[in-house]
């Protein structure tokens, strides 16, 4: 089973359990998603997914972030880019530039990661908290914006 089997394999189940079929334009955004390495907004994705109206393309990521596929990255402007769940790809964090909202997917050091996860379960415990993940947005400028 390849890579985007598997992919589509699980985004059927997902959306099954959440009472949602798994279309050929949910395929096609998932294809697009995936393939961007990088979180999209809507209009890099009617621009990866042709013939897909606004609309159906709201409706459809709305669906496919209802059944934990896809995630949206909110950045500092208010606008929505989105991405592959987590779980679907790897653990990353975000760079996000203020000026343009460019939003880049950046992995940390695995000594650094444990750092902070080890600092935010002890942060989790003394407030009475239940941590189940986390996320980085570091924001900042971009080479281009800079």
């Amino acid at each position: 089973m390849t890579r985007t089997d598997e992919l589509h394999s699980t985004a059927a189940s997902r959306l099954r359990a959440a009472g949602q079929r798994f279309t050929a334009a949910r395929e096609s955004l998932l294809d697009a998603l995936a393939g961007a390495g990088k979180p999209l907004t809507i209009a890099d994705v009617l621009i990866a997914c042709p013939g897909l109206p606004q609309s159906s393309a709201y409706r459809n990521l709305a669906a496919l972030e209802q059944a934990a596929v896809v995630r949206r990255v909110i950045t500092d402007e208010g606008s929505a880019r989105y991405e592959l769940a987590e779980d679907l790809t790897e653990h990353h964090h975000h760079l996000v530039c203020s000026t343009c909202g460019r939003v880049e997917d950046v992995t940390i050091p695995g000594e650094l990661e444990r750092s902070m996860d080890h600092t935010l379960d002890r942060l989790a415990r003394r407030t009475g908290f239940a941590q189940v993940s986390h996320r980085l947005d570091l924001i900042g400028t971009c080479r281009d914006c800079a």
